[in-house]
C-alpha cells in the first residue's frame, strides 16, 4: 500500500473515533426544553432521547388535561430541537455536515 493511501485510512480512523467518542458524549449531554414559564420541563440528551419530565403540581388541572398534553408537547418539542441544535452544532465543529449518518 502506498503512502498516501496509509495516511487516508489513518485520517478515516481518526475521524471514526472522534465521531464515536461525539457521540458518547451527546448520549452523556442533557437539554432543558420548557413549557407554560417552566410549569413542564422535559430533559432530552444530546442524542434526542428524552430522559426526564418535570412536572409542576399547578400545571394539573383535572379539568384540563388536555392543556396539559399541550405543555407536555412544547416542553418535549422544545428540548429535542435543543438537542438537534446541539448535536449539529458539535458535527459542524469537527467540519463535518450536519445530520450525517442518521445522526441527530
Amino acid at each position: 500500500m502506498n503512502r498516501q493511501m496509509k495516511q487516508m485510512m489513518a485520517q478515516a480512523q481518526r475521524m471514526q473515533q472522534e465521531m464515536l467518542r461525539m457521540q458518547d458524549d451527546l448520549a452523556e449531554a442533557r437539554v432543558e426544553g420548557t413549557a407554560a414559564d417552566g410549569m413542564v420541563t422535559a430533559t432530552v440528551s444530546g442524542a434526542g432521547e428524552l430522559v426526564g419530565l418535570s412536572i409542576s403540581p399547578g400545571a394539573v388541572d383535572p379539568d384540563d388535561v388536555e392543556m396539559l398534553e399541550d405543555m407536555i408537547l412544547v416542553a418535549v418539542r422544545n428540548a429535542v430541537e435543543k438537542s438537534r441544535e446541539m448535536s449539529q452544532e458539535r458535527m459542524r465543529d469537527m467540519g463535518l455536515p450536519g445530520m450525517l449518518g442518521g445522526m441527530q
